[in-house]
């Protein structure tokens, strides 16, 4: 089976590629290496250097005719999006809808989309699940909760089946410490440096990090299951800023303290998910502790810094 990743060369994508690339899938990727880079690419993926926007995407999807698009190639900054949103929507709605008639026309059975906690907003209840109300405060959560409108007329419209999975915070190898969503590298690469990193507010602030194999590992299964739908992927554990900065100062054995700054407007209090409909339908539950998970991104971190 031919799987075509777009955004593949970034940090979840290329992770997505390498577990694909082991079960034996034919891999190719369209990043236009705005924020991926190449040397996380797989040497067995057939890479094209293409903006999704682009016309030569439709070159691509004739040549390769990929049975399944795993679509991860995004605009991603919620700050970027509120300073610039009709870049936001060309990205991922028209980029979007550029995959999506390329899919069409070139007979792409599924495609496999990542949408983002940010179309929550603050949480009415926790655990977040799947029906729970949306509340976009940022034209970035409103551009990734436009695509899902999308997928479901394409699927209704011409027959393309797709599973949407809504991430958690996902770290891991890889993630870029530049990134709003990237406290986990961030931390990683500020103590090993001997630096003293920023927590805002008080880091009683609490998330749900979900590794990223683990995030791998859904995607593969949601391309394999005969399953349509929006799942969350995470972990439904609960990990203050506080702890993750001390499990991280723990591994690395550093006495460093934070530096506590003023918490950032519109920053979200209190996040964690379910994951109880993708376990019952599909099997996926993450299989990574926070502590193992962090033992494996600071030993990346280590070797590349």
């Amino acid at each position: 089976m031919k799987v075509l990743i777009t955004g593949g060369a970034g940090f979840i994508s290329s992770h997505i590629a390498d577990l694909l690339i082991e079960n034996n899938y034919d891999v190719c990727v369209i990043d236009n290496l705005s924020h991926g880079k190449i040397r996380n690419l797989d040497p067995k993926a057939k890479f094209y250097n293409v903006d999704i926007r682009e016309k030569e995407v439709f070159d691509i999807f004739e040549k390769e005719k990929p049975d399944v698009v795993v679509h991860n190639a995004a605009q991603i900054s919620v700050s970027n999006s509120v300073e610039n949103p009709l870049e936001d929507a060309s990205i991922n709605i028209i980029g979007t809808i550029n995959i999506l008639e390329a899919s069409r026309q070139f007979g792409v059975k599924k495609i496999i989309y990542p949408a983002s906690a940010a179309i929550f907003g603050e949480p009415e209840y926790l655990p977040i699940d799947e029906k729970h109300p949306l509340n976009m405060i940022s034209p970035y959560g409103v551009s990734k909760h436009t695509v899902e409108h999308y997928l479901g007329v394409y699927k209704k419209s011409y027959n393309i089946d797709y599973v949407v999975l809504r991430y958690s915070n996902v770290y891991g190898p890889r993630q870029d410490s530049s990134g709003e969503g990237g406290v986990v590298s961030i931390f990683c690469e500020k103590l090993i440096n001997g630096q003293a990193p920023f927590i805002y507010g008080d880091g009683e602030q609490i998330r749900d990090f979900v590794y990223v194999k683990d995030v791998a590992e859904a995607n593969l299964m949601a391309i394999e299951k005969n399953k349509s739908g929006i799942y969350n992927v995470c972990t439904n554990s609960k990990t203050t800023i506080n702890n993750l900065f001390g499990y991280i100062r723990d591994l690395i054995g550093k006495d460093i303290s934070p530096v506590y700054v003023k918490e950032r407007e519109g920053d979200i209090k209190n996040s964690y998910m379910t994951y109880d409909k993708i376990g019952n339908e599909i099997g996926w539950r993450p299989e990574y502790a926070i502590h193992s998970g962090l033992k494996e991104t600071l030993e990346y971190y280590l070797d590349n810094i």
